[in-house]
C-alpha cells in the first residue's frame, strides 16, 4: 500500500470517527424549552386515569378534559400530567435499607425511590425541574408515579387518594363515584423489594363494568447529562425469552436519518404480550423497576416520553436535545364487577440497580429468571456471569480495585491460553518458512483449481501443518472478549469506579475536548497496540501482498469503532495486546526458526512438488 492510499485511509477513519461531531454541529439540538401542553391542533389532551396522552387506544372511550401544566410529553408532543398541584399533594416517606420510597397522595402510588448507596451522576452533580440530586432515583421524572392506573377518564376523578400507614405497610384508598373503592397496600422489604397488593371493591348496588387497565411500572429516564440513553426502554419476560424496546427502537432511525439526511419516523408506542407477562422492567444501563405479578399479566405497553431537561450544576450548560424516558405499564383486560365482588392483584416490584447477586437471589426466589435483566442470557450470559463474580472475588476477597482486577482477569485468561496461542504461533511460523514451496505448486497448478487444493491438503498434512491455526485462538477467545463486553456494559461495580486517570471505568476516560472532540487516551493506546501487533504477525502464507498491508491496518477500523465505548472495555482490549506482544517476542527469542525444508528442485526433481518419502 503506498503512501497515497495510506492516507485516504486515514482521512476516511478519521471522517467515520468524527462524523456525529460534524452533524451536531451542522444541525445542532434544538435548544431545551418546557413544553408548552400543545398539541398542536388546538384541542385539549384526553386523561388518561389522570394522564393526558394521546396514545391511548381509542377503544377505551376516553373523555376530553384540560389538563395541567405538563412534567413531560408523549412521543415528543402531547402532555402528561395528573389533576391537581403539587401544593394540594401529599407525601410520605419511608427508608428501608439502602432505599428512600416517598409515595403520593397524587395517584395514589410511589413518586420516586432514591438509591442511597449510588450517586445520580458519579464526578458530576446535575439539577432536574430546579431540584439537585444527590442520590440515584428512580421514576423521579416520570410524570406518574408507580401503581398509577391508567385506563378509562372515569376512575380517575380528582386524583387523590387518602394516605395512611399501618406499620410497614403505606396504604392508598379512594372511593369512586360508580362506588368502587380502589385500595393500593405497598409494604418495602430487603433487596430492594416492594410487595404491592391493588382491589378494587364494588360496595355499589349494580355490576360495574371496568374498563381495560394499565398499572404503571414506571418511567425508565437515562441517569445524568453524561448518559446517552440508548438502553433506556422496556424489557420483559414471557417465560421463555426476554423481549425488549430501547429509545432507539422507539426513535426508529433509519440509515440515512443517522448520517443527517433523513428525518427519522419515530414509533410512539409498543405492546406486545398474550397473557403471559411474568415481568416487565422499566430500565436504564444501570437501574431498573421491575414489576413481577403472581399471576402473568395480559399485555405491556410503554410509551416514548421527552423529559425535563438535566443541568450540570459544576460544568459550563451546553445546547442538548432533551432527554427521552419510557413511560411502562402492564395491562389487563376488561372485566365485570358484580356487587360486592373484588377484583385483585399482587406484584412483588423490584427498584433498584441491576446488581447480578441481587438480582440472582431474587430470581431464585420467584423463579422467574428476573436476573435476564442484567443482558446475561444466551450462550455468552455463561462467559458475562463468569467474568462478572471472578472480577468480583478479586475485588471483594483479594482487595484488587476493579481497574487492577480487570487487569488481573485479562493475565489469568491470557496464561489460561497460552498454549494454545504458542502452537498457533509455531504453526504459522512454520507456514511462513516453507512459504516458497507452498507458492510453487500454487504457481504449477493455478490452472487447475481442484488439483491445487489436492497438492495443497497433501502438502500440508506432510509437514503437519493445519492452515486454521492461526485463527483457532481468535475464534475460542471471541466468546471470552464478547462476554466481557455484555459484562462491563451493565455491571454496576465499574459505575464510578476509578483507576489511575480514568474516573469511571463504564465510561469512556475523557482527558480534554478539542473543538467539542473528546480525546480518549485508552482507546488510543489500544489502537496503537493493535497496530504494533498486526506489525509482528507473520503474513499468511499465498496471501495477496495488497490484502496483506490492508490487515496491517485494519486496527484502524477498531480504533473507530470502539473510541467511544468504556474504559473498561478498552483498558481489558490493551492488556490483551501488550500480552500477545510480549508472547510474541518471547516466542521469537526462545524458539529461533527452524530451517524449512530442501528446495523442492533438488528433492523433488519438479519444481514446486513436496520431496519423496523415502522407503
Amino acid at each position: 500500500m503506498d503512501r497515497k492510499s495510506i492516507v485516504i485511509l486515514v482521512i476516511c477513519l478519521g471522517l467515520l470517527l468524527t462524523w456525529p461531531y460534524i452533524v451536531a454541529r451542522l444541525y445542532p439540538p434544538v435548544p431545551r424549552t418546557a413544553p408548552d401542553g400543545a398539541s398542536g391542533t388546538g384541542a385539549p389532551p384526553a386523561v388518561v386515569s389522570g394522564v393526558a396522552t394521546s396514545a391511548v387506544p381509542a377503544e377505551l372511550g376516553l373523555g376530553v378534559t384540560p389538563a395541567t401544566p405538563a412534567t413531560g410529553s408523549v412521543g415528543g408532543v402531547l402532555p402528561v400530567a395528573l389533576p391537581g398541584s403539587e401544593e394540594e399533594e401529599e407525601t410520605l416517606t419511608v427508608t428501608v435499607g439502602d432505599a428512600r420510597y416517598t409515595f403520593t397522595s397524587r395517584g395514589g402510588g410511589l413518586k420516586r425511590v432514591e438509591l442511597l448507596k449510588y450517586p445520580e451522576t458519579p464526578g458530576r452533580r446535575v439539577r432536574v425541574n430546579g431540584r439537585t440530586n444527590e442520590v440515584a432515583e428512580l421514576n423521579g421524572s416520570g410524570p406518574v408515579p408507580v401503581l398509577t392506573l391508567l385506563g378509562d377518564a372515569g376512575w380517575v376523578e380528582d386524583g387523590r387518594f387518602r394516605l395512611e400507614r399501618a406499620g410497614s405497610v403505606i396504604r392508598a384508598e379512594k372511593v369512586l363515584s360508580n362506588g368502587v373503592r380502589v385500595i393500593k397496600e405497598f409494604e418495602p422489604g430487603s433487596n430492594y423489594l416492594v410487595r404491592v397488593q391493588v382491589r378494587l371493591v364494588n360496595e355499589g348496588q349494580a355490576a360495574v363494568r371496568v374498563p381495560v387497565q394499565e398499572w404503571v411500572v414506571g418511567t425508565a429516564a437515562p441517569m445524568g447529562i453524561d448518559d446517552d440513553g440508548d438502553l433506556v426502554g422496556v424489557l420483559w419476560f414471557d417465560g421463555k425469552g426476554k423481549h425488549e424496546a430501547l429509545i432507539p427502537w422507539f426513535e426508529n432511525r433509519g440509515f440515512l436519518s443517522c448520517l443527517g439526511l433523513a428525518q427519522p419516523r419515530p414509533r410512539p408506542e409498543y405492546r406486545a404480550g398474550e397473557s403471559n407477562v411474568v415481568w416487565v422492567a422499566a430500565q436504564n444501563r444501570f437501574f431498573a423497576l421491575v414489576a413481577m405479578p403472581k399471576q402473568p399479566a395480559w399485555q405491556v405497553v410503554a410509551r416514548r416520553l421527552t423529559l425535563p431537561a438535566f443541568e450540570a450544576v459544576d460544568a459550563p450548560a451546553r445546547a442538548r436535545a432533551l432527554p427521552q424516558g419510557c413511560l411502562t405499564a402492564v395491562v389487563y383486560p376488561e372485566r365485570s364487577l358484580p356487587p360486592g365482588g373484588t377484583w385483585a392483584e399482587e406484584w412483588q416490584l423490584y427498584a433498584g440497580p441491576k446488581e447480578y447477586r441481587t438480582l440472582a437471589r431474587i430470581a431464585n426466589r420467584f423463579q422467574n429468571e428476573v436476573d435476564l435483566v442484567m443482558g446475561y442470557g444466551g450462550f455468552f450470559g455463561f462467559f458475562s456471569k463468569v467474568l462478572l463474580l471472578s472480577m468480583n472475588w478479586l475485588h471483594d476477597f483479594v482487595g484488587l480495585s476493579y481497574g487492577w482486577a480487570i487487569i488481573a482477569i485479562t493475565v489469568i485468561i491470557k496464561v489460561l491460553f497460552w498454549p494454545l496461542t504458542q502452537a498457533s504461533t509455531r504453526s504459522m511460523k512454520r507456514m511462513a518458512a516453507l512459504q516458497p514451496q507452498m507458492k510453487a505448486i500454487q504457481e504449477k497448478y493455478k490452472d487447475d483449481p481442484a488439483k491445487l487444493n489436492k497438492k495443497m491438503m497433501e502438502f500440508w498434512k506432510e509437514h503437519r501443518i493445519n492452515p486454521m491455526s492461526g485463527c483457532l485462538p481468535l475464534l475460542l477467545q471471541m466468546p471470552v472478549f464478547i462476554g466481557f463486553f455484555y459484562m462491563i456494559q451493565s455491571a454496576i461495580e465499574l459505575r464510578g469506579a476509578r483507576f489511575l486517570w480514568v474516573a469511571d471505568l463504564s465510561k469512556p476516560d475523557t482527558l480534554f475536548y478539542v473543538f467539542g472532540f473528546p480525546v480518549n487516551l485508552l482507546p488510543l493506546l489500544m489502537g496503537a497496540t493493535m497496530l504494533w501487533q498486526s506489525h509482528l504477525t507473520p503474513p499468511s502464507p499465498g496471501m495477496d501482498p495488497v490484502q496483506q498491508r490492508l490487515l496491517r491496518w485494519m486496527p484502524l477500523m477498531f480504533l473507530v469503532f470502539l473510541y467511544h465505548f468504556s474504559a473498561g472495555l478498552t483498558l481489558y482490549w490493551t492488556v490483551q495486546n501488550l500480552l500477545s506482544i510480549l508472547q510474541m517476542k518471547l516466542t521469537r527469542a526462545l524458539e529461533p526458526a527452524s530451517v524449512p525444508a530442501a528446495a523442492p528442485a533438488a528433492q523433488g526433481g519438479a519444481k514446486g512438488l513436496p520431496p519423496k518419502k523415502r522407503r
